[in-house]
């Protein structure tokens, strides 16, 4: 892979790691240990059997709490611990061939996962106040969908799955500045009929 491709692979992990932490890490492992992907040494770390295991788990665990109205908030607000950390190290670990990480893409990890999962957090808190649970589950399984197919997508062709990432990133954002607007845009003060 160039350069390119690799640094489109980290900010690609990142930005997956926002919206799915453990499945992105477990993901990323079996992707390594069937030989799909040759993983830069930092990364090799994701094909232990340990953190197959525990993120396979963690990732089945989520898949059932983020389909949970309420829950899903509190899980995402909890998760905020390791989603960010993990974008970090996923990101830096895409672009070091000798284990290193360089601090520059640390911190461009970290600030690409929070920003995709302040886009999700926001999202879930806004679906969160209709009292049908459809959109909370419709929310989730395209969640789960995303992740999975920019994953598999980042094998083949990592600028595209960037491309794609950012470009539901700013639709995402778009809708909830407009659903934002729309709830609390400001009403004209009614007109005293004082004589």
């Amino acid at each position: 892979m160039s350069e390119a491709h690799l640094f489109a692979a980290g900010i690609l992990l990142a930005w997956l790691a926002g919206i799915r932490v453990y499945l992105t890490v477990f993901g990323v492992g079996i992707a390594g240990a069937l030989g799909w992907l040759e993983l830069p040494a930092a990364l090799e770390v994701t094909m232990s059997p340990w953190v197959l295991g525990v993120s396979g788990a963690l990732a089945l665990v989520e898949f059932f709490a983020d389909k949970i109205p309420g829950v899903d908030s509190g899980w995402d607000l909890l998760q905020t611990l390791a989603r960010v950390p993990a974008g970090a190290f996923l990101a830096a670990a895409a672009l070091s061939p000798d284990g290193e990480l360089s601090a520059g893409m640390l911190a461009t990890g970290a600030g690409v996962a929070l920003g995709s999962h302040a886009l999700k957090a926001g999202s879930r808190v806004l679906i969160n106040a209709s009292p049908e649970p459809l959109s909370n589950w419709g929310a989730s399984a395209t969640e789960d969908v995303a992740a999975i197919g920019l994953l598999a997508l980042a094998l083949a062709n990592p600028l595209l799955a960037l491309g794609i990432a950012l470009a539901l990133s700013l639709l995402l954002a778009l809708a909830l500045w407009w659903v934002w607007r729309r709830l609390f845009r400001r009403r004209p003060a009614p007109v005293s009929g004082r004589s």
